[in-house]
C-alpha cells in the first residue's frame, strides 16, 4: 500500500519541506529502488515482491512523479538537490545508507547517492549520465514525443489501445522489448503517470548537461544494460565502465531500457548479487564473487 512521507531537503532557498509517496515490504537490510523520467513506483512491481524476501524494499515516486508532489516552488530538479533530497527520505524512514537500485534517471541518482555515501550497494540499470552529446539530443527528443502521445490520448483511446498486445507495443515498445506481456492496467497507470507527471520538464531541463564522471572507489557498483535498449544505446554502459572501473558491467539479454518487466527474475538476481558484495569477499572488478557463478556480461 503506498503511503506518504514529508521531510526537510536542503535546497539553493533554504530549507524547504518535500512530500513523496512510497510503498515499503519485506525485511532485512534496506533497499530503495528509483524509477525513471516519467515513470512511477510501479514499474518495480515485477521484482519488488522478489526482493522484499530478503530485503526491506522501499519503492519510491520521484518528487513530481507518479503519486509524489511536485519539489517546492523555485527548487530545482538537479542532481545536488533531489539526491541528498533522497537521502533525508531515507533518514525520516529511520533508514541508514540502503542498498540502492535505480533504473535510468534514478540509476544517475542511485550513482550519485553513491557518491556521496548514501547507499551500501549501488545497482544502476540503464543509467543516465553516460551519454554522448548526439545520444542525449536523441534521447531528450524520444522522451518529449513519448510524452506527448501520452498527452494526445482521450482516456478510452488509451484503454482501447492497452487491451491488445499491439496497442501495447505502440503504447510502450520504446521501453520494452516485450510490451505484450506488460498488464493492460499497468499499462493506463503507467501512460496517465507520465501525462501528469509535473516534473517531467524541469528534470530534463535539468539534465541537460549532466554527465556522470566520478569513480566509486570501495563501492559495490554494478552497471547493467538491456541488449535492446533504444532510448540509452547499449553502448553508453562500455562509458560507465570506463568511468568506475570497479564496476561490475551486466549485459541483460533481450531486455529493454525498463529490464524490470522484461526479465524480472534476472534484474532481481543482478541486484540480489551486488548488494551481496557489500557481505561477501569480492575481487573489486572481475564480475565474480565468492559463493555465485558470473553473471552475464556484454
Amino acid at each position: 500500500m503506498t503511503a506518504t512521507a514529508s521531510f526537510t531537503i536542503d535546497s539553493p532557498l533554504g530549507p524547504r519541506t518535500a512530500t513523496v509517496a512510497y510503498e515499503r515490504k519485506g525485511s532485512g537490510e534496506p533497499l530503495l529502488l528509483l524509477h525513471g523520467i516519467g515513470h512511477h513506483l510501479q514499474a518495480w512491481h515485477p521484482v519488488s515482491g522478489v526482493l522484499a524476501a530478503e530485503y526491506d524494499v522501499i519503492a519510491v515516486d520521484l518528487p513530481g512523479f507518479g503519486a509524489s508532489a511536485p519539489l517546492p516552488p523555485g527548487v530545482p530538479y538537479d542532481l545536488a538537490t533531489v539526491a541528498p533530497a533522497l537521502g533525508a527520505l531515507c533518514a525520516a524512514l529511520g533508514v541508514e545508507r540502503p542498498h540502492v537500485a535505480g533504473n535510468s534517471l534514478g540509476g544517475l541518482l542511485a550513482l550519485e547517492m553513491g557518491r556521496l555515501g548514501l547507499a551500501r550497494s549501488v545497482t544502476a540499470l540503464s543509467p543516465a549520465g553516460f551519454w554522448s552529446q548526439a545520444e542525449r539530443v536523441y534521447a531528450f527528443i524520444a522522451l518529449r514525443a513519448i510524452r506527448a502521445g501520452a498527452r494526445s490520448l482521450p482516456p478510452a483511446a488509451l484503454e482501447r489501445l492497452a487491451r491488445s498486445a499491439a496497442g501495447r507495443t505502440a503504447l510502450t515498445g520504446s521501453i520494452y522489448a516485450r510490451p505484450g506481456r506488460r498488464a493492460p492496467e499497468a499499462v493506463v497507470a503507467e501512460t496517465l503517470a507520465l501525462r501528469g507527471a509535473t516534473g517531467f520538464e524541469r528534470t530534463l531541463a535539468a539534465g541537460g548537461p549532466v554527465r556522470f564522471t566520478h569513480d566509486l572507489p570501495g563501492l559495490p557498483v554494478t552497471i547493467a544494460w538491456g541488449s535492446r535498449d533504444r532510448l540509452l544505446l547499449p553502448r553508453q554502459g562500455l562509458r560507465a565502465k570506463r568511468t568506475i572501473p570497479g564496476a561490475r558491467l551486466v549485459r541483460l539479454p533481450d531486455c529493454g531500457h525498463v529490464p524490470m518487466n522484461d526479465d524480472p527474475a534476472l534484474v532481481a538476481r543482478v541486484i540480489r548479487d551486488t548488494a551481496l558484495d557489500t557481505a561477501l569477499d569480492t575481487e573489486p572488478g572481475s564480475g565474480t564473487r565468492t559463493g555465485a557463478g558470473p553473471l552475464p556480461r556484454p
